[in-house]
């Protein structure tokens, strides 16, 4: 059982309409021009993050005590269904009903979805447009960085009612540092609600860490 190393993924050139290389990351000093919100000039730039999901699943089933399901059924994990066609779904789902389970969308943009516990997903690119300037590699970063939270039992999930409402909320530790957020969801159908009251009624404050597989 090995520790996760991202794969070795070639670095991409993409070039604009005058032939020069893009450098996504650093285009913009100061606010972006106009022009480059909700435009996706090369979404292509996003598809290693398929490899690093594919990835992250095979750690996942080779180093835990989990079991794995994949095809169009898992889908329904989602908060709220894709916006591009499904290229691959996968749940990874520790057998210990303490741990959050995880399922990995990929799909057409390219992109990734990741529902993680039973309130949330999260998705990586957050917004590809020429504006946001974001890379592949800061995306995996996050996927990556919040996957392992799940795993090691740092992902804590957090439902009630607000003026009558569902309220959610989140939040992940890291080694580094943390994150959070919180949002309502006035359309959550009762039957998710009431299986997500129940699910994290029987945990403790913070989803618990994946057991390892035993040998033999």
């Amino acid at each position: 059982m090995s520790r996760y190393v991202r794969p070795s993924i070639e670095a991409a050139v993409f070039r604009d309409g005058d032939g020069r290389v893009i450098e996504y990351g650093n285009r913009w000093v100061g606010l972006p021009p106009e022009g480059t919100y909700s435009v996706d000039t090369h979404p292509e730039r996003f598809a290693a993050l398929h490899a690093v999901a594919d990835a992250l699943i095979a750690h996942l089933g080779d180093t835990y005590d989990v079991e794995i399901e994949e095809g169009a059924d898992v889908v329904a994990d989602l908060i709220r269904a894709p916006s591009h066609d499904v290229v691959r779904a996968v749940r990874v789902r520790p057998r210990d009903p303490a741990c959050a389970s995880v399922t990995v969308v990929m799909d057409a943009y390219p992109g990734i979805y990741l529902h993680a516990g039973v309130l949330h997903d999260f998705h990586y690119p957050v917004c590809g447009c020429d504006a946001c300037d974001s890379t592949w590699q800061a995306e995996a970063d996050r996927l990556e960085q919040q996957v392992l939270a799940v795993v090691s039992g740092h992902y804590r999930e957090k439902l009630e009612r607000r003026e009558g409402e569902p309220s959610v909320s989140y939040a992940f530790v890291y080694p580094d540092g943390a994150s959070s957020g919180e949002s309502r969801e006035p359309e959550m159908a009762p039957e998710r609600y009431a299986a997500a009251e129940s699910a994290l009624r029987t945990i403790a404050a913070e989803w618990a860490a994946w057991s390892k597989r035993t040998s033999g």
